[in-house]
């Protein structure tokens, strides 16, 4: 795979199109690389059919496309709840989540700390012991698929930084760290400091732009990101892997333009190194 390679993310089609035919829509705008959002209607694995999943992997194989990633976001699930039916009932939608990924030879799925922050919340340790104890037996399902679990770093997780996602691994084992900028930067870490802190645990990357007043993740040039210290990083710890393009808007709304958003955030990525579309 080429070096810093860029891949486009299925998130602002959640409401608006399928997972194939978002795949369809970006591949007619110049990627062939994916990150596929685990998120119902959009893309539900236990609402897929034998013959659903025969047609992806019919297109994508046609098409020399691939996945390289799946990314199931912190809605309606939580693998460190304080409730243990939830955290089952998460546990088994990864599981779904990592045998699809299998059948589609995707290589990654990624895997978020569930949400922190309201008025009173559990000890931190209790939060680490539901989350440890979710993500090894996530991990173990994983063996023996060709699909590894990446952790990633949000903001409104016990677990937001670097560090934390570092931290996690030594627990875990046998894990890596999908790292998004946007969301380091939003919590004022230093993105390059960042990945190389991490090292060879980053096998995976976010990227988008944000105020710094409201978190979101836009297109890149609008807010408080900047890509070059993250290009440089990413070349000091010998990064071959891909950087997913991830806006966060609905396709639905009159006012939003994800095609523009893309298109003028991979040109800012290709001004710094990256791939060009």
């Amino acid at each position: 795979m080429a070096a810093f390679e860029v891949a486009a993310s299925t998130f602002p089609y959640l409401y608006s199109r399928t997972g194939l035919d978002s795949l369809r829509h970006l591949h007619g705008m110049g990627y062939s690389k994916f990150e596929l959002m685990i998120f119902p209607p959009h893309s539900w694995p236990s609402d897929l059919s034998e013959a659903d999943i025969k047609e992806y992997k019919a297109w994508l194989d046609g098409e020399g496309t691939q996945i390289t990633s799946f990314c199931y976001p912190l809605i309606d699930n939580n693998p460190n709840s304080p409730d243990r039916h939830m955290r089952d009932y998460t546990l088994d939608r990864y599981r779904e989540a990592i045998d699809m990924s299998a059948e589609l030879n995707c290589p990654y799925v990624v895997m978020i700390p569930g949400a922190y922050g309201g008025l009173i919340d559990p000890p931190k340790q209790w939060l680490d012991d539901w989350f440890v104890e979710s993500a090894k037996k996530v991990v173990e399902h994983a063996k023996g698929t060709g699909v590894r679990i990446l952790l990633e770093n949000v903001p409104f997780t016990h677990r937001p930084s670097a560090q934390d996602m570092k931290d996690l691994c030594g627990m875990i084992g046998d894990i890596g760290v999908n790292y998004d900028v946007c969301n380091g930067v939003y919590i004022k870490e230093d993105a390059g400091d960042a990945i190389r802190l991490l090292g060879d645990l980053c096998e995976n990357v976010h990227i988008s732009d944000s105020p710094a007043d409201v978190f979101k993740h836009e297109r890149l040039g609008t807010g408080i990101v900047d890509p070059a210290p993250v290009m440089q990083a990413l070349k000091d710890i010998g990064y071959d892997k891909v950087t997913v393009l991830e806006m966060i808007s609905d396709a639905n709304l009159p006012d939003t333009d994800p095609e523009g958003d893309i298109r003028a955030s991979h040109d800012i990525l290709a001004q710094h190194g990256w791939a060009a579309l």
